[in-house]
């Protein structure tokens, strides 16, 4: 028994440390202070406390005490990425972005894809958290230059998203915080596990922030290097030398999509739905017709010695025509044809027969494509768009100043038969019309088809009609024989940017701003289809050559729909700007699409697959595109003063960049060979105002300070080009 005046052993132990719960103090000593009254400071109790664990022995909670207390207020400092705030995204990004930039070549082109959808993700947590507006510049100022050329749009409209409440309001925060949003991206077995593994040795440094990231947001696809296409082979990715891809894969994006497929749920099946790509048949009847004619035709103009009459060329025609690809009749309701579409139909075997007939590349060789160029001078800039007819004879141009002015080609009177006019004795005829009747910007023109007519005997081949669409809301039909406007289509609630005839002039397309296409007919005011899947607006629209589907492009995507269901049958992306023209070849099978970025990709129909990309143009869009009749060479033109000439057939090189070399955009001319030689006529290093010329391009033909509005392939297989002079913009 202890003495009640002894000290117990048990507050001996620690040196001057606090009294033992439970246990009186010792005698003799003075009570515990008041608070307030020199109590020891937060400092002083954590040294006794270390000093007590270190006596102790307790050298790992000694430790961990010491980490805790490091900061000088006494706080804990946490040494995990992810138990930090704002600062989390910020420091994560840095992570992953320096790993992708110091890995493995054979990687790097598979993994930089992944850093836009974690950049935008990232970003929004940092706005979510309530990021200092000063570091959300910064975070932003330092990552964003590597995605200015492809998603510039997009980082337009992040840098304005501040506020938490912008995200969900926005519209690309609806699209990537969207619900069941994922951007699915596809990686090599081999790339995803490298990343992994990465992440999980990173844990506390960030890698579980990305890893959930990527849980939350991002649909990663993994597949074997040996099954992905050509141009993400290792062979093509160690040729390239590490060079990054600056093109999406064709089933990348939000929401992503089997490459081809519009069906974009992730358990879409991967088989694609089968086209009927083929020609329509022609109806019986007005087969019979056809060679009817062509017999009488054959016997007044016999053809000349080696060359095939207009009625064998028909025939030879038909047979070469698959017939378990062609669509039934039954599945596009037409009108019963007229003696002007047998004349027509005549007139198209002639012109077939008779045409330069272009022959695909050989021994490195193009074929010599000639272009007749139309310019028109004092526009002052006014000038939307141009269209010319198919029998050559007229030229129509939409204007910023809501008319539409038409020319004939050949500088004659342009006939009419509007009464008023006729009876009118102070009329004069007149090389051009003025149709006035939109109260906005016309933004496109299109002549009904058309086939010219050399005997000038009835009936007229000529274009009937002409639409126009316009930022009135409206499309306009007018009428080629009295000028005046027929109907104005309502239905549109926003700007119509494009409008198209079918193959039959019967029906047409219209796309506009709304996100909508809408598909018509001349008998209706009412639209009888319309086509709704993109997420912005639907810049360009074309039909394909059969009239049983229809192209629409916007968001950097091309829908294929059918027309009869009213359903899309393929997407395709890979663009990185915006789609400024489209146009599928005669043939059927293959669809061109160009942007705004100087590129134009080719698109096999019935895989739904890209075929390749060809390169030349400067930035600022392309705007027209044309195929040859064989669906071998295709002409494009437009804002860079160019009307270029490209070789289709020709494969892509396996070596970097699909084989392109660079030169200067002002310098140097490409000629028929597809040889390029500069200013020096050597060698050009690629520098950032050079562009990048793939091997594809055969010719390019440079106008002076005219940016071309349209090229047209006839079907002789001749080239017309449409421009005009604005020595005031490009001095």
């Amino acid at each position: 028994m202890s003495h009640p005046g002894q000290v117990p052993s048990r507050a001996n132990s620690v040196v001057n440390g606090p009294p033992s719960a439970g246990l009186p103090p010792p005698h003799g000593s003075q009570p515990p202070p008041t608070p307030g009254a020199g109590q020891p400071s937060q400092q002083n109790l954590n040294q006794i406390v270390l000093e007590y664990l270190n006596k102790k022995g307790y050298s790992k909670t000694e430790a961990t005490l010491r980490r805790e207390v490091a900061d000088r207020d006494g706080t804990p400092i946490s040494r995990k990425v992810q138990d930090k705030g704002w600062e989390k995204y910020s420091e994560s990004y840095t992570l992953l972005e320096n790993y992708v930039d110091d890995t493995l070549e054979v990687y790097r082109p598979e993994l930089v894809r992944l850093l836009w959808p974690i950049f935008v993700q990232s970003y929004f947590g940092l706005v979510i958290d309530f990021c200092p507006p000063e570091a959300l510049s910064a975070f932003f100022r330092e990552h964003s230059p590597r995605f200015q050329r492809e998603h510039q749009d997009e980082l337009r409209q992040l840098q304005v998203i501040t506020e938490p409440a912008h995200v969900q309001q926005s519209a690309i925060g609806k699209i990537y915080r969207g619900d069941n949003n994922k951007y699915r991206l596809t990686l090599s077995s081999m790339a995803w596990a490298s990343l992994i593994q990465f992440l999980e040795s990173k844990q506390d440094q960030g890698g579980v922030v990305i890893q959930g990231l990527i849980s939350s947001y991002v649909y990663i696809v993994t597949t074997e290097r040996a099954a992905t296409a050509s141009d993400r082979s290792l062979a093509a990715m160690l040729a390239r030398g590490g060079e990054d891809f600056d093109i999406p894969a064709e089933d990348e994006g939000i929401p992503g999509h089997n490459p081809g497929s519009a069906n974009t749920d992730r358990n879409a099946p991967t088989v694609l739905p089968n086209l009927k790509l083929g020609q329509m048949p022609m109806d019986p009847d007005a087969m019979e017709d056809v060679r009817a004619e062509l017999k009488e035709e054959d016997e007044r103009n016999p053809p000349a010695n080696g060359e095939n009459s207009l009625l064998e060329e028909f025939e030879q025609r038909i047979k070469q025509e698959p017939a378990d690809d062609a669509p039934s009749r039954e599945q596009i309701p037409l009108p019963p044809p007229l003696m002007r579409d047998i004349k027509s139909e005549v007139g198209k075997i002639r012109e077939y027969r008779d045409r330069f007939k272009i022959d695909p590349k050989t021994s490195g060789v193009g074929p010599g494509v000639s272009v007749c160029m139309y310019t028109f001078h004092n526009t002052h800039d006014n000038i939307n768009c141009l269209d010319f007819s198919g029998d050559l004879m007229l030229v129509a141009a939409g204007t910023q100043q809501s008319y539409i002015r038409v020319w004939s080609l050949d500088g004659k009177p342009i006939p009419n038969m509007n009464t008023g006019e006729v009876n009118d004795p102070n009329a004069q005829p007149s090389s051009s019309k003025r149709l006035i009747g939109h109260s906005g910007p016309v933004y496109a023109v299109h002549f009904s088809p058309a086939t010219p007519n050399p005997s000038r005997e009835p009936p007229s081949t000529a274009p009937r009609y002409l639409l126009s669409s316009s930022a009135d809301k409206t499309v306009r039909l007018w009428s080629c024989d009295t000028w005046t406007c027929l109907v104005a289509y309502r239905g549109h609630d926003s700007p119509v940017w494009d409008v198209r005839w079918g193959p039959h002039g019967y029906y047409f397309l219209s796309a506009g701003h709304d996100k909508v296409a809408r598909l018509w007919n001349t008998e209706n005011i009412a639209p009888l289809r319309m086509f709704v899947a993109h997420d912005n607006d639907v810049d360009v629209c074309a039909f394909h050559p059969n009239g049983v589907y229809v192209f629409t492009a916007g968001d950097k995507n091309v829908r294929m729909w059918d027309i009869s269901r009213g359903n899309p049958v393929r997407m395709f992306t890979g663009h990185t700007g915006n789609i400024t023209a489209i146009e599928c070849s005669p043939n059927g099978q293959t669809l061109a699409s160009a942007d705004d970025q100087g590129s134009i990709f080719l698109w096999d129909l019935a895989s739904g697959t890209r075929i390749k990309r060809m390169r030349g143009h400067g930035k600022g869009g392309i705007w027209s595109l044309s195929w040859s009749v064989e669906s071998s060479v295709l002409v494009s033109g437009g804002a860079d003063l160019t009307v270029r000439v490209w070789d289709v057939i020709q494969k892509p090189s396996e070596k970097g960049s699909d084989g392109a070399t660079a030169v200067k955009a002002e310098g140097p001319s490409t000629t028929a060979a597809g040889t390029t030689t500069g200013a020096a006529g050597g060698v050009q290093k690629k520098s950032k105002k050079d562009v990048v010329v793939t091997q594809d391009q055969i010719s390019a033909f440079p106008t002076k300070k005219s940016p071309v509005y349209k090229v047209m392939f006839t079907r002789s297989n001749l080239v017309i080009a449409g421009s005009a002079y604005l020595p005031e913009l490009y001095s």
